[in-house]
This record gives structure tokens, sequence and C-alpha cells, in this order.
């Protein structure tokens, strides 16, 4: 299954060991994904990460110890039900001494997590991005999964991702025969600043492709709003009776720079 994951057109794919995986069989799918999702056929572009338990668990501790004596490369690794910057920072630590380039993916799904995301978000340079862990959230907070009642959550780990400059994942959205409802949640997270969101069936990842990458008509005119800037050396413009200023290229430029990106790994 990992060659048709890594073929279905989503940036990243993620073997789980993690809530996916029954106790009895946790062994078994640590050797499997450690030994095969490195060498997987599939796109060089598409992340490979591999979803290991808690380490705070001995589960999470047998990951760990596979993960370093791995004898493939494991590209990363994404880290759930965090409390606190010191689990992140001790894993890190391990990775420099054991020489692995390994990347780390933080999901912020606890009540502690979420009061310390930001010193989490920097708790080491291998950190590439925040996840929103919205069920497991929404059981510590004691409140529904709707949209309002986890929206004070989703903006702070926006919020600290965008400080840290990381990217920020929405949690995938579970109904799979609601794909209005899905789509218009992930337009609200990208409007958010989530710069994506997670998927659990193939054909979802069509639809976030399109909402999380903007169109040729968005991409088209920031392209002509920054020569504009470029040319005129100004701190505003009035672009089609509408005044811009300067601090906004800095949006438009990161839109083209996606934008760029996607179309890259179409041709690719």
């Amino acid at each position: 299954m990992f060659p048709k994951a890594l073929g279905s057109g989503a940036d990243i794919v993620c073997a789980d060991l993690e809530d996916a995986v029954a106790p009895k069989d946790k062994a078994s799918a640590r050797e499997i994904a450690f030994s095969q999702l490195p060498l997987a056929a599939g796109p060089a572009r598409v992340e490979r990460v591999i979803r290991i338990n808690c380490l705070r668990t001995l589960d999470g501790m047998a990951d760990v110890k596979a993960l370093l004596e791995s004898a493939q490369v494991v590209e990363s690794v994404m880290v759930p039900k965090v409390k606190g910057p010191e689990e992140v920072r001790n894993l890190g630590d391990l990775l420099d001494e054991y020489r692995r380039d390994t990347l780390l993916h933080v999901i912020i799904e606890t009540n502690e997590a979420l009061e310390a995301a930001h010193e989490i978000a920097r708790a080491s340079g291998r950190i590439e991005a925040l996840f929103f862990g919205g069920v497991d959230m929404a059981a510590d907070l004691r409140c529904k999964g709707t949209w309002m009642a986890l929206y004070y959550a989703r903006a702070r780990v926006v919020h600290a991702a965008a400080t840290a400059g990381l990217d920020a994942l929405d949690v995938p959205y579970l109904d799979l025969d609601d794909r209005d409802g899905m789509v218009r949640e992930a337009a609200m997270a990208a409007e958010l600043g989530f710069t994506g969101k997670g998927a659990i069936h193939p054909k979802q990842i069509a639809d976030l492709n399109a909402v999380f990458t903007p169109d040729e008509a968005s991409v088209a005119h920031a392209r002509m709003v920054l020569d504009a800037f470029a040319k005129q050396d100004t701190g505003l413009l009035v672009v089609n009776g509408k005044l811009i200023e300067r601090p906004v290229l800095r949006s438009y430029a990161r839109m083209v720079a996606v934008y760029e990106r996607a179309r890259q790994s179409i041709d690719d």
C-alpha cells in the first residue's frame, strides 16, 4: 500500500504506528514501517513520515529505538500526545547524538501542548510542521469537535507555527461521505492560516489540494502587484481602485511561492 499512497497526489504520506494499530500488532507494524516505507517506490517530492507512539509509553520508546537503529534513512517522524517542549528537545538531542537527519512533525492535541505551543514550536530546529489534533484536543478541552468549539485551539496552533516559521496542518475530516463539509472546513482552515489539511482517504486529496493551492487569477494579480511595487519603489500603491500597502507583499510573495511549488510538483 505504500507505493499507492505515495502516488496519490498528497504532499506527505504518513504511516501510522499509533491510533491505527492495535496493541498486538505494534511490533510488526513498527518493523514494516521502518524497513519498507523509506524504500517504497514513489515520487521523491513526497515526504515520508512515520507517526510513532507517544514518547511517554513503552511502544513510543520502542519506536524511538527502532528509529535510531534503522538501517534505512527515515525522512521524518510525527510525534503525538506531546505535553511540553522537553519531549521534542530530548528526541532531537537523541537524533543529534546518533547522527540521524530525521525531521519532526509535532501534533498539538493536549491541553498542555496547547498552553506550550510556542515553546514546542521552537524546541528543535528539526521541526517542520505543527499538526492540530482536533479529536484528542476536543476530549481534553471537554468540548464538542465543531469548528467554533475548537476555533481558539486552531488559532493558537497557527499563531505558534507562524511565529516559528513552520507549516500548520489541520486535522483530517473524518466523514468520508461529506465532501461539501470537508471542503468548507478546509477553506476555513486556509482562511485562518493553516497551510494544509490531513486526509484519511485518497478521494479527499484532490479537493484539499485545490483549496490550499492558489488559483491562477489570484497568482496573476499577486505578480502584477509585486511587479508594480518593484517598479515604483513606494510604500503603498493603488491597484484597480484599491489601496495596497507594502506589508501585503509578504502574503503575495508567499502565494506565488506556494503556487510555483505546486506547479513544479505536477510537472515532476
